[in-house]
């Protein structure tokens, strides 16, 4: 399916499914010869069982294969950490599209949208991987290459410095979905670029496009204590991913698509952060971006055309 493409064209070769591929070439050779074949991307999944590794294409489930789907990541969820979770396919919802605002006079640097990303969004914390950068630059300088990241102060914010968190920007034009060989990431009509996890390959072509640096690969099979485990999931959103996959900021699907706002918003205790739905006139952001002094897009001369927008007060 072409990046850009609203249905795919099952005539086309490309188009094409890579279970259906698989699950041809497994009738003929046999599951156990094929697998051996495989990329060595591949080998770095851990499929449990047959279902899993011939699952079709997401935008080919019908709702009866999701409902399969969901019961088995549930399964293999409480198999794996004890509790039973409750995974959700959420879909964009009609007239939204989602943005992001944050206000750098008011960001105090002190990474609790970084750590409560984590914890919502099952990351691994061993190594712990997280999707938020926050970066500290000297007050009159926007050289972002050249920004500390791993500040560690007794205290912030520190005097003659801002703060700048950087994540997925969900950019309109976003470069990671073009690369992609297999289609496993791609932009839904509420603006979130999404990634399935079953069907990344682990090229991380995605990443080196992405001039943000804001998708992470699991290098090692991530870690997620059992008592930390968020069991409110989503399918596209914080499920706990496998090692040899990509990852990165999804605006919590888990929670915007179901009316509530992001973790990180959540936890900012200086109000920085701001989020809603841009085709709201009356929306939050809306007033932001009519009446605030919006600063930069994070490197718009790319032509990504984020999402994010960051900002002074007057």
């Amino acid at each position: 399916m072409a990046p850009n493409s609203p249905s795919l064209d099952k005539t086309s070769d490309a188009a094409m499914s890579r279970r259906n591929f698989l699950r041809g070439s497994a009738a003929v050779g046999g599951l156990t010869a094929l697998a051996a074949s495989l990329s060595p991307l591949r080998e770095l999944h851990d499929f449990t069982n047959t279902d899993q590794f011939l699952q079709k294409y997401y935008k080919e489930l019908t709702p009866d294969d999701m409902a399969k789907v969901l019961k088995r990541i549930e399964s293999e969820v409480e198999k794996n950490y004890g509790v039973r979770p409750h995974v959700r396919d959420l879909k964009p919802m009609d007239g939204v599209e989602f943005v992001y605002c944050l206000n750098l006079t008011r960001c105090i640097g002190c990474r609790k949208c970084v750590h409560a990303c984590v914890n919502e969004n099952n990351q691994s914390r061993s190594p712990e991987i997280q999707y938020i950068r926050v970066l500290k630059l000297p007050h009159g300088s926007m050289d972002v290459e050249k920004a500390d990241q791993n500040y560690a102060p007794a205290s912030v914010p520190e005097k003659g410095f801002f703060y700048m968190p950087v994540q997925c920007q969900q950019c309109k034009n976003p470069p990671c979905v073009k690369v992609c060989p297999v289609h496993a990431t791609w932009q839904e009509k509420d603006g979130i670029t999404v990634i399935d996890y079953d069907w990344c390959i682990g090229c991380r072509y995605c990443e080196a496009a992405c001039p943000y640096f804001a998708r992470r690969f699991n290098f090692t099979k991530p870690e997620i204590p059992k008592d930390r485990l968020n069991t409110n999931m989503a399918y596209l959103g914080n499920r706990p991913r496998k090692q040899g996959v990509m990852e990165k900021c999804h605006f919590c699907i888990q929670r915007t698509r179901a009316g509530r706002y992001p973790a990180c918003l959540e936890v900012c205790p200086v109000g920085a952060r701001k989020f809603g739905n841009i085709l709201d006139p009356n929306s939050e952001v809306s007033y932001i971006l009519r009446e605030k002094r919006v600063f930069i897009q994070l490197k718009e001369e790319m032509g990504t055309s984020p999402r994010f927008f960051y900002y002074f007060d007057k």
